[in-house]
């Protein structure tokens, strides 16, 4: 799957779900370890799970490797390794604090310009 289908794939899975405030920041020229990263919101703990198992689960079953899943225990922040996508859902108080989008976005944005 070519990395603009496989953004497409996740955020489908996502919207599924109901997963709020999608943002993909394209960190391909910041990052050796992935080039798109997708974030989005969930309203509580099971509604984040419930995110980020429907992307797990679908992309096993198109065989998409899963390298790993970090915090489905806490269910506050949950992290998917898609390879060439990092998917990021978190409640909105975990967003708030950790506020992915401003610590990538400048930097992005700098990539893009130089």
């Amino acid at each position: 799957m070519q990395n603009q289908q496989l953004i497409d794939f996740v955020v489908d899975k996502i919207e599924d779900m109901k997963g709020r405030d999608i943002q993909n920041l394209d960190v391909s020229q910041l990052s050796n370890v992935t080039d798109t990263m997708i974030i989005c919101s969930g309203n509580s703990k099971r509604h984040v799970k419930s995110i980020a198992d429907n992307v797990v689960k679908e992309a096993k079953q198109v065989e998409l490797e899963v390298i790993g899943i970090e915090g489905m225990d806490e269910s506050e922040w949950v992290l998917v390794d898609l390879g060439d996508v990092v998917l990021h859902v978190m409640q909105d108080s975990a967003r708030d604090f950790y506020q992915l989008e401003k610590l990538w976005a400048p930097a992005v944005s700098e990539s893009k310009a130089g």
